[in-house]
């Protein structure tokens, strides 16, 4: 029977050092079911403590490389009331090298990366991505190569956040039956718009959870059974009706759901290159 760990993985750059040393030493573990959580570009405090409502929902290892002393130490100070270790990957080495060369480490993120196209085309995909979550900056959704809509707790962010990562600019917009989305939300052209949803079971236990985290009271419409399965279904309602593909993340990981989804850019890319053939 394997061990499942969830994983945060937190860094102030693209994280690639990160996920890399991550990957290594839980190779390192035999029946190990690893459940990644990759966190991006966090480079405020109103971003982390987002991140840390993730943390609290599910608890495991977290692994950083931040070099703001305010970010870190909101950071440290939040797990260790949470009782999970938080392991500044990089400190040991730079520390080493500091004293062998006599030198302080310069306190810049990224620094480890080369300044070429392809980086700098995922840290816009990043920043675009953070700067147009949750139904933000509607006025750019056109720009965006991915739309995700779903209801609350179906992985809207971290999967919007994963997939920046991987280069797509990805926006992520709530469906909330008391308050429709714009209508400019129906009418983009550019943008792949994928539907994600969850069974009502799932999501009521992900928000009992997350109500738990943030010590509000646990019986609210919010995790009501018959309001859930409404949203559920109105949800649903509007991506038949618009025809965008659905992806049931209910027993996905993040991983897998934005594979499922990439996949779904590139039937797309591919039956558009046929077209145009």
């Amino acid at each position: 029977m394997k061990t499942r760990l969830h994983l945060h993985l937190l860094s102030d750059s693209t994280g690639e050092t990160l996920e890399v040393l991550a990957k290594a030493a839980v190779a390192q573990f035999d029946g190990v079911e690893t459940v990644k959580h990759f966190w991006p570009m966090i480079r405020s405090e109103a971003f982390l403590e987002r991140i840390l409502g993730e943390i609290a929902q599910n608890p495991g290892l977290v692994l950083f490389t931040l070099v703001n002393p305010d970010i870190r130490r909101v950071l440290e100070t939040s797990c260790r009331a949470l009782g999970l270790p938080a392991v500044p990957a990089l400190d040991p080495v730079v520390a080493a090298l500091s004293t062998l060369l006599g030198q302080p480490a310069k306190a810049r993120p990224g620094r480890q990366h080369m300044l070429d196209a392809a980086y700098f085309a995922r840290v816009d995909a990043i920043q675009f991505t953070i700067a147009h979550d949750d139904g933000i900056g509607q006025e750019d959704w056109e720009e965006a190569d991915i739309v995700l809509a779903g209801i609350s707790r179906t992985s809207k962010t971290p999967t919007s956040i994963y997939l920046a990562n991987r280069g797509y600019k990805t926006a992520n917009i709530p469906l909330v039956v008391e308050s429709p989305p714009p209508a400019c939300l129906f009418e983009l052209k550019q943008p792949l718009v994928v539907g994600l949803t969850a069974s009502p079971d799932r999501l009521i236990q992900v928000r009992r959870n997350r109500l738990l985290s943030l010590n509000q009271a646990p019986e609210t419409d919010y995790v009501d059974d018959e309001a859930v399965r409404r949203e559920v279904t109105f949800a649903r309602r509007i991506f038949a009706d618009k025809g965008w593909p659905i992806i049931d993340v209910t027993r996905r990981s993040i991983e897998e759901t934005a594979a499922a989804i990439i996949n779904l850019v590139n039937e797309r890319n591919a039956a558009g290159a046929e077209g145009r053939s």
